[in-house]
């Protein structure tokens, strides 16, 4: 009687407590926690698709607010369209990324310049903004110290009229 019981414990223990020891498993879910069925191979595979089509047009530059580069394509395709019928074929000029993106490919020797272009146009928007910021300052400063002026001299007036004749 005793061994047959010594064996339960046994197997048990083997059974439950080892099993759980050598692999934990994770905290019980929640009671209020529904789990979700199985997905199916088909919509494994939509799945699959859509998350592709989505990290594939995180590659693509400039893909617009939807995620959709074919989508994209076709706009810019219809708007070179309609600027071939107008007759004005629009030049692109290369953005100041790819610009250095091509540098780049060159080595150290096309790089060089085209940062320092980089930083040149940068230094002058600063540059430019600072003088703009200034003149709007001095214009402020000459608006608040004419209607102080103003405000001074009306005061003067009032001041002489009510010490006037009496």
């Amino acid at each position: 009687m005793k061994l047959k019981i010594v064996w339960r414990k046994v197997s048990d223990y083997v059974r439950y407590d080892l099993k759980e020891i050598a692999f934990p498993s994770s905290l019980p879910d929640p009671p209020h926690f529904k789990k979700r069925r199985k997905l199916t191979l088909k919509e494994r595979y939509l799945v699959l698709k859509e998350a592709s089509r989505l990290y594939a047009a995180s590659w693509v530059r400039d893909i617009g607010p939807e995620l959709r580069p074919n989508e994209h394509k076709k706009k810019r395709e219809l708007d070179g369209e309609l600027d071939e019928e107008n007759g004005n074929r629009k030049e692109k000029e290369p953005s100041t990324l790819e610009d250095l993106a091509v540098a780049a490919r060159g080595g150290m020797e096309t790089l060089r310049p085209a940062l320092q272009r980089v930083y040149l146009m940068r230094a002058s928007a600063y540059k430019d903004a600072l003088k703009s910021f200034i003149q709007g300052y001095q214009e402020g400063i000459q608006q608040t110290m004419e209607k102080k002026e103003d405000s001074e001299s009306s005061e003067d007036t009032d001041a002489s009229n009510s010490k006037g004749p009496t």
